[in-house]
């Protein structure tokens, strides 16, 4: 396949869509994480089993030392023997001892009308100090939401970034001739499915407040862009000219997308408003394939692929419109541009010596480094922290999702036995 009929094969697969519906065979496949790599140097924590209801303690307790460990950065101490709550006082030195930088204890305490509050304190060992606390208040069947809270607080206290435990991820599963886009939480569980079809969904992306997905439906036997208000089910379609509709994008502020069109011949970038009210405006011309445009953080500016220079490299343009500037020179095929949410970072799929791998450019140096060694890497997806990065990789002839830090020493392997998982997307910040 060359490199521009790769570049193509997503823009315009014919596919019809079957009917939105959740498949009860998916809702239990859940994704499985492998840790690969961790960081070159790990904090010690200690989670102490949280008290009050047995069974619904050892979720949250379970949810929160599994969201630490898996993030590659936290060191599980052994609480065996510990019986604490938040309110417990603290042997500092005998936590030391156990070789704990930090201590965090809690309980449950049902409220009434079937809610449950999820109370906690985080300590740091080694200046005996309380670092905060909060209470989480939830019903009795979003305890493991709690516990991503949790692990979000104690991520953010000790490392100063924030934490993405309590985020979501969206995909699609391909199992018996299905394809089924899932929304999950980040470490793949309660996967739920949003929509199912007996052709390829591709391209979802969240919208910025979390409540939407935009994504390329064939239903009108073409291939059209819709909206999907995940809490009503409500479908609109935003996109739907004459030839290809493709690539959603969505703008910061959730009002607009940039989609790519070819309702006037070559697959070119266009802008519309996201509540299908129209307001189309044509933001660039080439004589080449213009593809997979991504809004800047800061919303000034918009990356995308095309193959306007004889070879599929990533540019840059106004989101206003205007001439664009080229941005990776090194390399005869880079797609696939994903700005970072901090502005920071360009990660993007390379083809180097015939393998397609995930790379990262820093924006102020232009210093680019792959942080994969797998072969068929593609549609990167970063973390709202900017510190992860999922992508979509092959091991063994099966579609999984990968994830990798922006310094190549973290690395996740997401799989799941229902059949291939591809076009991951990471959602926003919960608000």
């Amino acid at each position: 396949m060359t490199a521009i009929s790769r570049l193509s094969r997503r823009i315009f697969i014919a596919c019809s869509l079957g009917c939105a519906m959740f498949a009860s065979s998916l809702a239990q496949a859940q994704l499985s994480i492998e840790i690969t790599g961790a960081g070159a140097s790990r904090i010690p924590v200690a989670i102490a089993d949280f008290a009050g209801d047995d069974p619904m303690s050892r979720i949250v307790t379970g949810t929160v030392r599994g969201d630490l460990e898996r993030s590659g950065l936290f060191k599980m101490v052994d609480t065996t023997g510990a019986a604490l709550d938040e309110n417990t006082p603290v042997d500092y030195g005998a936590w030391k001892n156990r070789g704990a930088d930090a201590l965090a204890a809690g309980s449950l305490v049902r409220s009434g009308n079937g809610r449950v509050e999820t109370r906690f304190r985080l300590y740091d060992t080694l200046k005996s100090d309380a670092l905060g606390g909060a209470i989480y208040v939830t019903n009795a069947g979003q305890l493991r939401m709690a516990g991503h809270r949790v692990a979000d607080f104690i991520y953010e206290k000790l490392t100063g970034e924030r934490g993405i435990f309590s985020t979501r991820i969206a995909y699609v599963i391909k199992s018996r001739n299905q394809y089924h886009l899932q929304i999950a939480d980040a470490d793949g569980q309660n996967p739920a499915t949003a929509l199912s079809s007996v052709e390829p969904i591709i391209s979802p992306v969240w919208s910025p407040d979390g409540g939407r997905l935009a994504y390329v439906s064939f239903e009108k036997k073409k291939p059209i862009i819709i909206v999907h208000s995940l809490a009503s089910g409500e479908r609109k379609v935003v996109a739907n000219f004459k030839g290809s509709n493709s690539a959603p994008a969505w703008s910061p502020d959730g009002r607009r997308l940039a989609v790519v069109l070819s309702k006037d011949g070559n697959s070119q970038l266009y802008t519309v408003n996201a509540d299908g009210s129209g307001g189309l405006q044509r933001l660039a011309q080439s004589s080449g394939i213009d593809t997979e445009p991504r809004y800047s953080a800061d919303g000034s500016s918009i990356y995308f692929t095309s193959d306007r220079g004889g070879s599929p490299q990533i540019y840059r343009i106004s989101s206003q419109g205007g001439a664009a500037q080229r941005v990776t020179f090194d390399g005869t095929y880079n797609v696939s541009p994903r700005p970072s949410p901090d502005g920071k970072s360009l990660a993007f799929i390379t083809r180097r010596d015939g393998r397609f791998q995930l790379a990262v450019m820093d924006l102020a140096s232009n210093q680019i480094q792959v942080l994969t060694d797998s072969s068929r890497d593609e549609s990167p997806s970063f973390a709202p922290n900017s510190r992860m990065i999922l992508f979509a990789t092959e091991v063994g002839g099966r579609g999984v999702l990968s994830a990798v830090s922006i310094d190549g020493r973290i690395k996740q392997r997401l799989s799941i036995a229902a059949g291939d998982v591809r076009e991951p997307a990471w959602g926003p910040f919960l608000k």
